[in-house]
């Protein structure tokens, strides 16, 4: 029967595992293919091909080493089955969850910290309970933490290493290109072309080989003993095989940028891949030979066979690299996960992700200060000079690129080299934390985080990082309570945890793709890919209409849950409305970013006298919002204390004037939607009367209530949600002539 138990465990950890791959791929993706999409190198599709291909070769090239799964955070001689079964189980069942809770709040993780930090955790759980019943050696023994603090290292090196070279290497590589479009055959062209490319083949031999069959003992040896010779010989090849590619017109940059991607494609495959399916091979290792020699004793089998170092069947790692193949050209998050790095990295503004917050706004002062002090110790002469050199007027970007291929080249290329560089150093450097931050590096050095933008970008860059510190603790904490409930729970735990897994794993993909489809914006990205001022002029009318309806169409149902939840006292509905509300007003600050940015994109001559008019639409529409939020906070308050209720009388006189404003809003959504302009005026008259007759209802309503002696807080609250009602009138009429004004010089 155990046999039989563990072997569900076993099957649920290979499902998982694929589960791990296809997310882990969909996550980590950005680090191999951001610079490429970023810079337009090529379509899509042929980027993520080439991407594909590297993921491919560098997971059928590994050996499968599973050593950090198998022994490389605890000594698993010392543990039986049940208790690794235990560890296992619970970091896999963790994996879901950290997922889940960091997909919720939007924040980024890393499948190597969370790793080791979970296999760390459970480990950890066991080792109490060992040394709790006095059994085992002492915790020194039974786990190894070098490996935890090896990561904590990376950590910080990688950030700091990273982005401080990224800066300097990309200030100098535009003090030597400018931002005029480099010529093709060039002599820098081609000698940068060399160095690019021979920084790869290095980074190759040293990182995306450094697992293969191929990189026996003798070679590495070889190659450490003869690095210059063979980066000397690389670069004249290098730079020969660039003469004759710029020679037949082959575009020198694009080849490095997508060289650079298959590098570095392949390299995550080949180093991650234990990252997604260790735990689950190294189970099922685990459950072979119990099965074998356990004697059908899982407490007081002992786990040595893991000592040994992994030897994966060739099967598993050509399925491993097709499933993370099929993820690459599938996976429509694979496909999004760009948006964030390239966003943050991007030449010119747009549609900022991140909001501003108090330590970005005072590092944004603080360098501000700086580098006026700076500047003001530079000789004239010399900061014209660079001066010139950083014309950003002058870059030239393929139709919709973030920044141009010189920066692509750096981001993919640096990245590269200090990987392998660390690797060399037997530094453990993350080829996530790298190949991020030196693109945030390069971006800051290459002007792209104006004084408009950098407060958004450096707290987006913060909440990076910070991520990668938060996943650490959290991966600990959650995987130690697991395994300890696993372990004092038994199989009935284990299955209950499995139950949780799954549930999170379906509401996690259904919750993303509910935020997706909010998110989706096709009229934005057509005006973002446009270069014709008529068509975004066109666009930019028509997103502010159909955006503008969305948030009058949101009062209707808001008003409606509010009011009908004070009558009814139905607390439920008016507290989830006030989550909401705060949802759409979240969703009304995106829009006007967006229609702000798109604006910059038009001749200023003809979009700043129309400003007046759009600032009154898009504010009318922020003050209905906040009419539903003073509406909803104090009906939250009186159906939740339950304090007197509406008495019938007043019921139906109050839901006449409601519904009257509830027609109202739904002819100016109909007409806004149908761009029926001529339906807008009557809606105007329409909206003053109503105005006027909701003014005399409170006063009426104030009158008959004295003499009926009604509650006093109950009477307040009805004629306050009255007055907001006029509010919300007002705020529609304002609403409306904006927008007949903003699109009469269409």
């Amino acid at each position: 029967m155990t046999q039989i138990i563990f072997g569900g465990i076993i099957v649920f950890l290979c499902a998982l595992a694929v589960f791990d791959l296809v997310v882990g791929v969909s996550n980590d993706a950005v680090n191999f293919i951001n610079s490429a999409v970023g810079a337009k190198a090529a379509r899509f599709k042929t980027i993520i091909a080439v991407a594909a291909i590297g993921v491919f070769a560098g997971a059928a090239l590994s050996n499968g080493m599973m050593d950090v799964a198998r022994h490389g955070i605890f000594s698993p001689q010392y543990f039986s089955f049940y208790e690794v079964i235990c560890i296992f189980l619970a970091v896999m069942v963790t994996d879901v969850i950290l997922l889940d809770i960091f997909n919720s709040l939007g924040m980024p993780t890393s499948t190597t910290v969370s790793l080791v930090f979970e296999m760390l955790g459970g480990a950890f759980a066991m080792s109490v309970i060992k040394m709790a019943k006095g059994e085992g050696p002492g915790l020194g023994e039974l786990l190894n933490t070098d490996k935890a603090l090896s990561v904590i290292a990376a950590i910080f090196l990688s950030v700091a290493v990273a982005f401080i070279t990224g800066m300097l290497v990309m200030w100098i590589s535009r003090l030597v290109f400018t931002f005029v479009k480099p010529r093709n055959g060039s002599l820098k062209t081609i000698l940068f072309g060399g160095v690019c490319a021979t920084s790869i083949i290095w980074f190759l031999l040293i990182n995306g080989l450094k697992g293969s069959a191929f990189m026996t003992p003798d070679v590495k040896e070889f190659i450490n003993a003869n690095t210059w010779m063979i980066l000397a010989a690389c670069f004249g090849a290098m730079t020969v095989v660039m003469a004759i590619l710029a020679l037949f017109k082959v575009n020198i940059l694009r080849t490095i940028v997508l060289m650079g991607t298959f590098a570095l494609a392949m390299a995550f495959a080949g180093n991650d891949l234990v990252n997604f399916v260790g735990v689950p091979l190294t189970g099922l290792d685990a459950y072979l030979d119990y099965t074998a020699n356990g004697n059908g004793n899982p407490d007081t089998f002992m786990m040595s066979s893991l000592q040994e170092s992994a030897h994966t069947p060739i099967v598993f790692l050509l399925a491993s690299g097709a499933i993370m193949v099929l993820t690459l050209f599938f996976s429509k998050k694979a496909q999004n996960v760009v948006k964030t790095s390239v966003d943050l990295s991007r030449q010119d503004e747009g549609d900022e992700m991140f909001g501003s917050s108090s330590v970005a706004r005072r590092l944004v002062h603080t360098s501000l200060r700086i580098s006026v002090f700076l500047e003001s110790l530079v000789p004239a002469k010399i900061k014209r000079a660079v001066g010139k050199r950083f014309d950003v007027q002058e870059i030239a970007l393929e139709d919709g690129a973030a920044f141009d291929m010189v920066r692509a080249s750096v981001n993919l290329v640096l990245a590269g080299l200090l990987v392998a560089v660390g690797t060399s150093h037997k530094l453990p450097l993350s080829t996530t934390y790298v190949t991020f931050m030196v693109a945030m590096g390069a971006s800051l050095a290459d002007k792209a985080w104006t004084r408009d933008s950098a407060v958004f970008r450096i707290t987006g860059v913060l909440s990076v990082i910070g991520g990668w510190f938060i996943t650490a603790g959290v991966a600990f904490i959650i995987c130690f309570c697991v395994a300890n409930a696993m372990f004092f729970g038994r199989y009935v735990v284990m299955v209950l945890f499995i139950g949780i897994a799954v549930y999170t794993l379906w509401s996690s993909q259904k919750r993303f793709a509910e935020k997706k489809k909010q998110e989706a914006d096709e009229l934005y990205d057509k005006m973002l890919r446009s270069s014709s001022d008529e068509e975004i002029w066109s666009l930019l009318c028509e997103h502010i209409r159909i955006g503008n309806a969305g948030h009058v169409d949101f009062v209707v149902k808001a008003l409606k849950q509010s009011t009908e939840g004070f009558l009814q006292e139905d607390y439920g509905s008016v507290r989830k409305l006030d989550g909401l509300i705060n949802e759409q007003r979240k969703s009304l600050k995106r829009q006007r970013k967006r229609e702000v940015v798109s604006m910059r994109r038009l001749d200023a001559k003809k979009i700043l006298p129309l400003n007046t008019w759009y600032f009154l639409s898009i504010n009318s529409c922020k003050q209905m919002l906040y009419c539903m939020k003073r509406i909803n906070d104090p009906v939250m308050e009186h159906v939740g204390n339950s304090f007197s209720p509406v008495p019938k009388e007043y019921q139906l006189p109050f839901l006449s004037e409601r519904d009257k404003v509830l027609n109202l809003y739904l002819k100016a959504s109909k007409a806004l939607r149908e761009s029926d302009y001529d339906k807008m005026d009557i809606l105007r008259g329409e909206c003053t009367a109503l105005e006027n007759n909701i003014s005399d209802d409170c006063r009426i309503a104030l009158e008959g209530a004295q003499e009926n002696g009604i509650n006093l807080d109950t009477l307040m609250l009805t004629v306050h949600i009255l007055q907001e009602l006029e509010q919300l009138t007002s705020h529609l009429s304002q609403m409306l002539r904006g927008m007949n004004q903003f699109e009469a010089a269409k």
